[in-house]
């Protein structure tokens, strides 16, 4: 969200964000006793773990705006707002890590802002408290409605066998942004952006026959992006990366690997270049990448990337494959409860109730151009930003036909996703042999789905 150089700093940690639902099918965390109201003057420290404070530029911009909000608003909740513990370029990336270490050393965060694709394990090894048992179904349900309700389709993404555990935060769909200056050089249609991925592999070859610059990316084929978006574009070819009882693996089955296998031909044909993440949305930003699929965390670095530069840019809905809709899945993540005192307990329901709301979903839009979740937003506080980046309304639709981000089973959930984005970067960056590369994948995986 910020221009060409600045991208670099913010990319990883946006794109992984994360980031799914579905979580683990294990026996979920016992119920809680109801959290008490606080007295007015009753004094509580919190603390708040969020891989927004990673991440230079707007996103800690905007956070740290709202808590000074949420300070005046409420003076005795003392918040203290922290990064995740860890080296990696991907702030979202040590989250977990992050809060195992502090849970071993007994200062485990009070809230915390946790990828959809790690629920199952966040509720069934980090100890996350059910939100209808801790403030009462009822409260749960005015924080999901009041006079901008939650989409339908994403009220529930924070659910785990039927129980609330996170209040969905920040999410998006795959967005195709394209650089409609380059299409016009290349003598193509900018008002005809391509629908399916044979059309982005022929748009993508006369960008770089005309131009000299690369066609286009697809962020969801390295470790670093972790998943959310290719099981997208596995599920819109008609594949599974997890069986529908969550018992199987099937990425390496036939509909799946031809997914892949698409994106790797463009990138074997030079449509498609052999960047990184980081590469690719610095490319993007600076007009030198003809499409990138993306999320809308993104929006705001190549809005600004576009007007430094000098060109002009657009967005179109995830490709198909040929004539069949494609199924967009959601990036993202919910805020949970995990602390263990009562007081605290409620201190962090009244930071997610906030964080949550009209005021802040709407800074956290115009900021930075997640989705606001209470689309309601778009015809009244966000109605001129709205119009001033078109993109959102794809994502908008998107949401009300999108299927969530399937979790993996059991504490090797991590070796599981990883172990699969490994082999499919090998594959669409490395030439592996698809069919070979994801089996011998899924086959280790499969001896890890649901240990623990």
């Amino acid at each position: 969200m910020r221009p060409l150089r600045l991208a670099a700093a913010l990319v990883a940690a946006a794109l992984v964000a994360g980031c799914g639902v579905g979580g683990s099918a294990d026996t979920a965390a016992g119920a809680v006793e109801r959290a008490p109201e606080l007295a007015p003057d009753q004094q509580v420290s919190i603390t708040f773990e969020s891989y927004n404070f990673g991440q230079a530029g707007p996103w800690t911009d905007t956070f740290n705006g709202l808590l000074a909000t949420f300070r005046a608003q409420h003076p005795n909740i003392t918040v203290t707002a922290q990064k995740p513990q860890g080296t990696s370029s991907n702030p979202a990336a040590d989250t977990i890590s992050s809060i195992q270490t502090q849970a071993a050393t007994g200062n485990t965060p009070d809230v915390a802002q946790v990828g959809f694709s790690d629920m199952g394990f966040v509720v069934d090894q980090l100890g996350a408290k059910p939100l209808d048992d801790l403030v009462g179904a009822d409260e749960v349900a005015q924080t999901l409605g009041g006079a901008h309700p939650y989409a339908p389709a994403a009220a529930s993404l924070g659910e785990l066998n039927g129980k609330p555990y996170g209040v969905p935060f920040v999410l998006s769909t795959p967005v195709l942004y394209y650089n409609a200056s380059l299409f016009t050089a290349a003598g193509l249609d900018p008002a005809n952006p391509p629908a399916t991925w044979a059309d982005v592999a022929t748009a993508a070859a006369a960008i770089k026959a005309a131009t000299g610059k690369e066609g286009a990316y697809a962020d969801c084929v390295t470790t670093t992006a972790k998943d959310w978006c290719l099981q997208s574009i596995i599920r819109s070819n008609g594949g599974r990366v997890l069986s529908e009882d969550r018992s199987t693996l099937q990425y390496a089955e036939p509909q799946s690997v031809q997914a892949v296998s698409t994106l790797a031909d463009m990138v074997r044909t030079g449509a498609s270049p052999k960047f990184s993440q980081q590469q690719a949305v610095e490319a993007f930003a600076r007009g030198e990448l003809g499409m990138i699929l993306e999320s809308s965390s993104l929006q705001g670095t190549f809005g600004k990337g576009a007007k430094g530069a000098g060109w002009e840019l657009r967005g179109a809905a995830t490709p198909s494959f040929g004539s069949t809709p494609a199924v967009p899945t959601n990036s993202g993540a919910a805020l949970y409860v995990l602390s263990a005192d009562p007081a605290k307990q409620r201190a962090a329901w009244e930071l997610i109730t906030f964080l949550t709301g009209d005021e802040a979903f709407t800074e956290i839009a115009k900021n930075i151009g997640y989705l606001p979740l209470r689309t309601g937003l778009m015809d009244s506080t966000l109605k001129d930003w709205a119009a001033a980046n078109p993109t959102t309304a794809i994502n908008v639709d998107q949401l009300n036909r999108m299927e969530p981000w399937v979790s993996f089973p059991g504490t090797g959930y991590l070796q599981v996703r990883d172990g699969m984005m490994d082999a499919v970067e090998k594959v669409v960056l490395q030439g592996a042999d698809p069919q070979a590369t994801l089996a011998e994948a899924q086959q280790r995986g499969q001896a890890l789905l649901g240990a623990g």
